[in-house]
């Protein structure tokens, strides 16, 4: 990286911290700071719940697997997605609005206190911001290794680099710093991933390089399913998806929250939908090509800074890598806004006398201060990345495996067909979803690896699959539902004013 690089990524960090102040503006009150008061528009809330999915992951463990398997990580990843988003714009989207609008809450887990009981919110609430902060260090990481592949800086010095400036805008604007910096990584990286595309094409076959590349490639990596990403792999992880995309991952359902109603959330998810299925196709495409290209890189995750550092003129390297921080700054700004929520309107109410919300002018001061300890300790996590098993390691493995048992009483106790489950059902499922994964991950361990090409698929799907059954079974064998828990339900379930909308739009 030359100066002009430098410049680039300087001028994206100076334009970040200057969204955050722009959006400082726009924040009175923890609504505000949270869910923006229902006012972001559905193009907006799309752009940045699919901008949400991404971060530097993407361009080093994702591009890892690309370079080694091919198209199987589209399938995985991207088709995945898809699918649960296409799901849960029927079932999901519509329903966080109207918590928001119906019950006031301003916090993903917030109505739990009443579908099930306050420690069922609690253990949800302190299990689920534990997991997230492996989540998010393992984006400080992939971030750094990205910034010591472009221009030699250490790790450490790397994610204290990207935390900080995230810290800052995410701190002081909120959720609207969040969508709008997801904006402008959209912009970003539509910019560079074009540039990238074509260059790699006129360096191979032109126009038809993404039909022709994979003559020159292994024969497996044009297959939908290679190596450790089997069939098996990719159906676990579309019921990992939809629980996740859905508002499973807390930052996801506050998009959706912060919609003006059901119909404009429904809107967003096909759109966030539609962008999964469509652009993932031309992002991908100098991954996969990468190995025809540069066939003896030594460390695949370290593939695409190497691709995009030899191809691309000075200038243009510096905005690769400033739309890949772009993609982890915005993703984390979101994850922390969404902890803070939780921590704010959830987990601290416990501890003060008559169980009360902050006051308004205390609840902005403290909706900041944790977020910004939040980013903090993520970053002090990431220091020890390697310890969880890399960046792969902890977004794989660890995320995908506990995000499930976490998320099914949250989304599925807002569907009818579940009214029955209550508190028992919530605290079974969730407690044997986190049982049977430390069983896997340190007592099984022989048995697992034994099982070849399912080892992946049954570490992950296991957790999930024995919560969502406990979940169900109990609701039959012990119901628990009540006059006013079915009514909070039947209240999520449609919106009259939604439909009369629709209809005087059309």
């Amino acid at each position: 990286m030359d100066f002009l690089d430098w410049a680039v990524v300087a001028a994206y960090f100076l334009v970040m911290i200057w969204i955050g102040w722009w959006s400082k503006r726009r924040v009175n009150d923890a609504a505000d700071f949270y869910v923006a008061g229902g006012k972001i528009p559905w193009w907006l809330t799309g752009i940045s719940h699919h901008m949400s999915g991404y971060s530097a992951a993407v361009f080093v463990g994702y591009a890892a697997l690309a370079y080694t398997v091919g198209f199987a990580v589209y399938v995985w990843w991207a088709l995945g997605i898809t699918i649960a988003c296409t799901i849960g714009m029927f079932l999901f989207a519509p329903r966080w609005p109207r918590l928001r609008a119906k019950l006031n809450v301003v916090s993903p887990l917030e109505y739990l206190s009443k579908r099930f009981n306050v420690p069922t919110e609690q253990v949800l609430a302190w299990s689920g911001a534990a997991l997230k902060v492996f989540d998010v260090a393992a984006k400080w990481t992939a971030s750094a290794i990205l910034l010591y592949v472009f221009a030699g800086i250490n790790i450490p010095v790397g994610i204290l680099l990207v935390g900080g400036v995230t810290m800052f805008y995410a701190t002081v604007g909120g959720i609207w710093a969040d969508v709008l910096t997801d904006f402008g990584q959209f912009l970003i990286q539509f910019v560079a991933a074009i540039v990238l595309f074509v260059v790699v094409c006129m360096r191979l076959d032109g126009i038809s390089t993404p039909f022709t590349m994979w003559s020159q490639l292994p024969p497996d990596h044009a297959l939908p399913f290679n190596a450790h990403l089997t069939m098996w792999f990719f159906l676990v992880y579309i019921l990992i998806d939809t629980l996740s995309y859905n508002g499973g991952t807390w930052n996801l359902a506050m998009r959706m929250m912060a919609t003006p109603n059901g119909r404009e959330a429904k809107r967003s998810m096909v759109l966030s939908a539609a962008l999964y299925l469509v652009w993932p196709l031309v992002l991908f495409v100098p991954m996969w090509a990468a190995p025809i290209l540069f066939p003896n890189i030594s460390d695949p995750e370290q593939s695409y800074a190497i691709m995009a550092q030899d191809l691309l003129p000075h200038g243009l390297v510096g905005l690769v890598l400033a739309g890949m921080f772009a993609h982890t700054m915005a993703m984390t700004a979101s994850d922390a806004n969404a902890i803070s929520s939780v921590v704010i309107r959830d987990i601290i109410p416990q501890f003060r006398k008559g169980k009360s919300f902050l006051e308004e002018k205390q609840e902005l001061f403290w909706a900041r201060l944790t977020t910004f300890l939040f980013i903090a300790l993520s970053m002090g996590i990431a220091f020890s990345a390697d310890s969880f098993g890399g960046v792969l390691g902890l977004i794989i493995s660890w995320f995908g495996a506990l995000v499930g048992p976490i998320a099914i009483p949250m989304l599925l106790g807002m569907l009818p067909w579940f009214r029955r489950s209550g508190p028992t059902a919530a605290l079974v499922s969730w407690a044997s979803g986190l049982i049977i994964f430390a069983l896997n991950k340190y007592v099984l361990i022989d048995w697992v690896a034994g099982l070849g090409d399912l080892e992946s698929a049954y570490e992950v799907a296991a957790p999930v699959t024995v919560a969502i059954i406990l979940f169900i079974v109990i609701g039959f064998i012990k119901p628990e539902n009540t006059p006013e828990t079915d009514a909070l339900v039947d209240l999520l379930n449609d919106d009259p004013e939604e439909e009369l909308t629709s209809k005087s739009t059309i």
